[in-house]
């Protein structure tokens, strides 16, 4: 992403009125989040609004080629590109095929793309250098020595990055990932997964599942030793959120319902069933891609996300060379009938039983009560959950406001999280429910069990009647209920 002064300068000339008024009604009170947010605050969130939410939206492919330009490396960071080669045998592939239609209930079978190699970066952090310090003039090898001569944990998170899985990579997020492994000594794996809409569901999955098992059993020539299951973190945040669920509902599939006793990886017999991580990590993570919940509409005024115009939420994007897709597809990352499916939405999945441990961390954004419904769902199946919401906070706030004090302890407890279940730590995790006022943070105990607003069977049916308006066509939003 393009992140040059003079690239933000000519985004945000045409919006110096706007951000006067903005700063205007703030200073005179009138503004209805004045009394929770700071200034600075409210001016980037109602910039951001503006841009998602343009009448003349970007076209697709503009969007997509802006957020993967690459800033650079430079500063308190080290990067070792990589490239995880693609095993010789489909099993992989197969595995991903029967969980599909495991899950899909209704019978057919849904395609399923070919296995490819995958582009990741492993990052850890660079102590003791300027933060505008050049990268060193080595070999990936050589920066991948130098990463861990720096690692004193076992902690070794795989980050899946944010970006409406249409936008953004590695390179957008190395800020972000270098300080997570700084907070918690280890190191991260960002993955480079296919995105949207030249590769849809279930691409990026794949790519992810490929990736995790590529650690517990490196193929020939990789930087890395085996990492234990124990060690490993799924991390996400937003649409990586959804892929790092979206990973452990299919290694729990696999694990209910395969009839295999191995597969091959590489010239590998990978024995079932497969291991866990020790934990999956997400920052506001997008769990419904029919966005039914009632949050999506109450909760607008705190986040920047574009509220839905009605059941036809893409024939906005002006057409060019990658969308529509050909054959046409009624949403970006799937077709229309797969939004309800568990790996696409894990809002929809019913078994969360035997998980290994959740970390939900989210603000009071259009995107909560999907998390709420996962986070309760889990938590009384039995897996353990933390839950942190922070009050008037928009969507991935600790990504966006560290200058926040709300900014600061969201980032530091994802990464106290990662740190505890892979760590070795000899605290047990307890389930755990957090609210977080605004402004002084004043914390506020819940009840994770009692999260969610809507039964089971509602969530169910608002995912029904939204895809269903979407498949019909109709004029006019599909039914959002008010908040409970």
């Amino acid at each position: 992403m393009d992140t040059s002064p003079s690239a933000l300068l000519r985004a945000l000339v045409p919006k110096l009125p706007f951000v006067a008024k903005t700063a205007l009604w703030h200073t005179l009170w009138l503004s209805p989040t004045s009394t929770k947010w700071d200034l600075r605050t409210e001016i980037t969130v109602n910039i951001i609004r503006s841009l998602l939410d343009s009448p003349a939206p970007t076209p697709l492919s503009k969007q997509q080629r802006w957020s993967l330009k690459d800033p650079g490396i430079k500063g308190r960071m080290w990067v070792s590109k990589v490239t995880l080669p693609r095993p010789e045998e489909d099993d992989i592939r197969s595995l991903l095929a029967d969980a599909i239609d495991a899950l899909k209930g209704a019978g057919g079978v849904y395609p399923t793309p070919a296995v490819v190699p995958v582009e990741a970066e492993w990052t850890g952090y660079r102590a003791h250098v300027r933060h505008d310090r050049p990268r060193l003039d080595l070999s990936e090898a050589q920066h991948y020595q130098r990463l861990m001569s720096e690692v004193t944990s076992p902690v070794t998170l795989i980050y899946l990055h944010g970006g409406v899985h249409y936008m953004m990579d590695p390179s957008s997020h190395r800020i972000p990932v270098s300080r997570l492994a700084h907070l918690t000594n280890g190191r991260c794996l960002s993955v480079r997964y296919r995105l949207s809409p030249q590769n849809p569901f279930p691409c990026a999955l794949l790519d992810a599942f490929q990736t995790y098992l590529s650690l517990l059993y490196p193929p020939l020539g990789s930087f890395h030793e085996p990492v234990v299951a124990k060690n490993i973190v799924l991390a996400g945040d937003s649409a990586g959120g959804n892929l790092a669920l979206a990973l452990v509902q299919l290694i729990l599939e696999i694990n209910r319902s395969s009839t295999r006793a191995s597969v091959a990886f590489h010239g590998q017999s990978i024995q079932l069933p497969l291991p866990l991580p020790a934990g999956v990590a997400s920052s506001s993570p997008w769990v419904d891609l029919s966005r039914c919940m009632p949050s999506i509409l109450s909760n607008a005024q705190y986040d920047y996300l574009p509220p839905p115009k009605g059941p036809d939420t893409v024939s906005r994007f002006p057409h060019d060379e990658i969308w529509p897709t050909d054959p046409p597809r009624g949403d970006l990352y799937c077709d229309l009938s797969m939004l309800d499916h568990p790996l696409v939405s894990p809002l929809a999945a019913k078994d969360w039983a035997k998980s290994c441990p959740m970390f939900f961390s989210c603000g009071e954004e259009m995107l909560a009560d999907e998390g709420k419904a996962v986070a309760t769902l889990a938590a009384e199946q039995g897996v353990t959950v933390i839950w942190e919401q922070y009050e008037a906070m928009p969507h991935c706030f600790p990504l966006l406001f560290e200058h926040l004090e709300a900014g600061q302890k969201g980032f530091k407890n994802w990464a106290a999280f990662c740190s505890k279940v892979a760590g070795g730590s000899d605290n047990e995790l307890e389930t755990k429910g957090t609210w977080y006022a605004a402004k002084t943070c004043k914390e506020t105990a819940v009840d994770v069990r009692s999260l969610a607003l809507c039964s089971r069977e509602e969530v169910a049916e608002r995912m029904s009647s939204t895809i269903h308006a979407r498949m019909q066509g109709r004029e006019g939003e599909a039914k959002i209920l008010p908040k409970l």
